[in-house]
């Protein structure tokens, strides 16, 4: 099961919370539709600030959204002006009344999407992808996960058949529940076709409840969020039985 079901869902409400926290109401299908619209314009608009993950918060007239990324310089602007443009830009498009909070992602290796990306990015510009994902995977081991899974799919060197290769290093159990895996899967357009990229990062087990929503893994900005997930990891060796 676990090496089929998406590591997200199958974790939400466990050890991970939902992206998107609100009661629908008979507006379920309207407020989901607009959530849609809303996360495909951000990461159209902030295609260069390395966004990570949108949370969307409703109340009756309000909409709260989080944007975590690697880099809030390039959100926030010079004194602030590229928010204020960014909230009038999503009034026009939710008719609510919109407020913006900002998470700095401050270990961006940690973090699937952005790692995934970041490969995507770098096979767009010809770079060798055995490269990239070998560079991505040392960065990652690095900074403390526990273990990290790269798979990439596709015209590989502009082969006539599409193939896979996977690369990995560490542990990464996609079964253990308590594990904090991070999962993400991007595209990267070539000249032959497109290639999928997936990555599984696994950050440590995770012990006792953790906030279920939202679940932010980043540091905030103050100082207040972020509960160090990646410090909780242990690794158990089996015994050998002696016969």
């Amino acid at each position: 099961m676990g090496q089929k079901v998406n590591p997200i869902s199958n974790r939400l409400g466990i050890i991970r919370g939902w992206d998107s926290n609100w009661y629908g109401g008979n507006d379920y299908g309207d407020a989901l539709l607009e959530d849609s619209k809303i996360r495909k314009y951000l990461n159209a608009r902030l295609a260069k600030a390395s966004v990570s993950r949108i949370v969307i918060e409703r109340t009756l007239k309000l909409v709260t959204i989080t944007v975590c990324t690697a880099r809030p310089g390039i959100i926030i602007g010079k004194g602030g002006q590229e928010v204020d443009k960014l909230k009038e830009e999503l009034k026009k498009i939710t008719d609510k009344d919109i407020q913006i909070n900002i998470f700095e992602v401050k270990r961006p290796e940690l973090d699937a999407v952005i790692v995934a990306n970041n490969i995507a990015r770098q096979v767009e510009g010809k770079i060798a992808y055995r490269r990239a994902i070998k560079m991505a995977i040392a960065n990652t081991m690095r900074m403390g996960a526990e273990g990290i899974k790269v798979l990439i799919s596709g015209r590989l060197n502009g082969a006539e058949m599409a193939r896979s290769e996977m690369y990995k290093e560490g542990r990464t159990p996609l079964h253990t529940f308590r594990a904090d895996i991070d999962y993400c899967h991007a595209e990267a357009l070539t000249k032959v076709g497109l290639l999928g990229i997936k990555v599984w990062i696994c950050r440590g087990e995770v012990y006792g409840k953790k906030e279920l929503a939202p679940n932010f893994t980043q540091t905030k900005e103050n100082g207040r969020g972020g509960n160090g997930n990646n410090n909780g990891g242990k690794n158990f060796k089996r015994k050998k039985n002696n016969r």
